[in-house]
């Protein structure tokens, strides 16, 4: 069913009858009032001239205050972004989206002083809107996953998340999509309906990580020595946060604001000492693991200089690695 369809529905074929018959009706008494006594046509004429005169001038005062208090508003909003540090995505849909209703509200109000009924304009906007919800069903579900995320706020730009079978840096957030930068390269489009809905996983949801290793090595180690050399290498490397880190002068550095530090879970009093531990006995080797803490942008860095370090400092000190064999004795006889 097309949209002038459901449009013409909203009046039944009754009512277009009744007003065309009403518009007939009007003609032909003015036509005939014109004839019999043209003074008092003309009196009327202008006076409902002069009255709707007044009526164009005051709907033209109102759309114009309208104009200038939405700009006013727009203006506001912009101020209380800037103040906030809002996300310019966000800040900008905001302001688009406050601004388009109360010009869609403004007009309804001009046209209603000029004694226009608004009730058949209403029930055209109500049937225009259900027309095109209906033919825009996927773009109307990922414009509410997009009120959804701006309003949760999962992800902002600048973060790298890994959400529908896709990972990379988020580059834009606009209301039905959601574009990411992936490390090769390439921009992959995400629809905010399905997003808002799925799991995501923000790796730069907070300012600090934890960094995980596992290292493993050949039976017959000492492991007490064998942490103690991994240990000496994790707390060698100076983007490892020590334990007796000062929190506040941490988040100082990272620019992190007391109204995030406010919120659930966001804040760390201390920073757990690295760790080190035997993690489990396999069948050709024993396995470590390792963790430290680091600021979420050094995390990778110091994940794959750390992993090096382990291959090239470890054996030299007596820890080799192992792997898979196999023994086999002999027997003379």
């Amino acid at each position: 069913m097309s949209i002038a369809t459901i449009l013409l529905q909203a009046l039944t074929a009754e009512q277009i009858q009744q007003r065309q018959d009403s518009i007939r009706a009007g003609a032909k008494m003015m036509i005939e009032t014109a004839k019999s006594d043209p003074e008092t046509f003309w009196q009327e004429v202008g006076k409902a001239t002069l009255q709707f005169g007044v009526k164009v001038l005051a709907a033209l005062l109102i759309f114009v205050i309208g104009i200038l208090l939405i700009r006013w508003i727009q203006g506001v909003l912009k101020r209380a972004f800037e103040r906030r540090s809002t996300e310019p995505t966000i800040a900008s849909f905001v302001s688009s989206f406050v601004s388009i209703s109360l010009t869609v509200l403004l007009i309804v109000i001009s046209v209603s002083t000029l004694g226009v009924n608004t009730t058949s304009l209403a029930a055209l906007l109500a049937a225009g809107g259900m027309a095109i919800g209906m033919a825009l069903s996927g773009t109307v579900q990922n414009f509410a996953g997009g009120l959804m995320i701006l309003a949760f706020k999962p992800f902002k730009a600048g973060d790298f998340i890994e959400a529908l079978g896709q990972s990379g840096k988020v580059i834009e957030v606009n209301i039905t999509a959601t574009k990411i930068l992936t490390v090769d390269n390439r921009v992959v489009i995400l629809p905010n309906g399905a997003l808002s809905n799925g799991t995501i996983n923000n790796f730069n949801g907070r300012p600090l990580r934890r960094v995980e290793w596992t290292v493993s090595v050949s039976y017959g180690v000492d492991a007490t020595a064998c942490k103690a050399a991994i240990l000496a290498i994790v707390n060698s490397d100076k983007r490892v946060l020590p334990p007796e880190t000062d929190m506040d002068e941490l988040y100082k550095e990272l620019n992190i604001s007391a109204y995030q530090l406010s919120t659930v879970s966001y804040r760390m009093d201390a920073i757990p000492a690295p760790f080190v531990a035997l993690k489990s006995l396999n069948a050709n080797d024993i396995t470590f693991v390792v963790r430290a803490w680091v600021r979420a942008d050094d995390y990778w860095d110091v994940f794959f200089d750390l992993q090096e370090r382990f291959y090239t400092e470890l054996p030299p000190q007596g820890f080799t690695f192992a792997y898979p064999h196999m023994d086999v004795t002999m027997l003379n006889k």
